[in-house]
């Protein structure tokens, strides 16, 4: 009796997965893509910088000439080993702008392509 039931349910529920099965149908809506309507960034007019080097063996002349040109003699240093650091750290900063740029090229090469137009 037990061997029975256990067989009418199982029979029971493989013709309901049976029958029951649907199909989904997808369908898929091309959407063109939208214009980034963004401008490569303009590059940066940065002020001129004049750089004086001071030595101990010319500190004397440069501050009198400094000081005869109106200009209050101030002293911001760096040893030649921070220059390094310095110099590599623009490198980086120009490195990391490229590679901004390149990547604002390549969207807008995907996301406009002009061969479509």
């Amino acid at each position: 009796m037990n061997k029975i039931f256990t067989l009418a349910i199982i029979i029971l529920l493989t013709g309901c997965s049976i029958g029951g099965e649907k199909k989904i149908k997808i369908f898929s809506i091309e959407k063109p893509r939208e214009k980034l309507d963004y401008s490569m960034p303009t590059a940066l007019q940065l002020e001129e910088l004049k750089w004086i080097i001071i030595t101990s063996e010319n500190a004397q002349e440069v501050f009198a000439k400094l000081e005869e040109a109106g200009i209050d003699p101030v002293l911001f240093g760096i040893t030649d080993k921070d220059y390094q650091v310095l110099a590599r750290n623009f490198a980086q900063i120009r490195q990391k702008l490229q590679e901004t740029n390149n990547l604002l090229k390549e969207y807008k090469k995907y996301y406009e392509p002009k061969d479509k137009e």
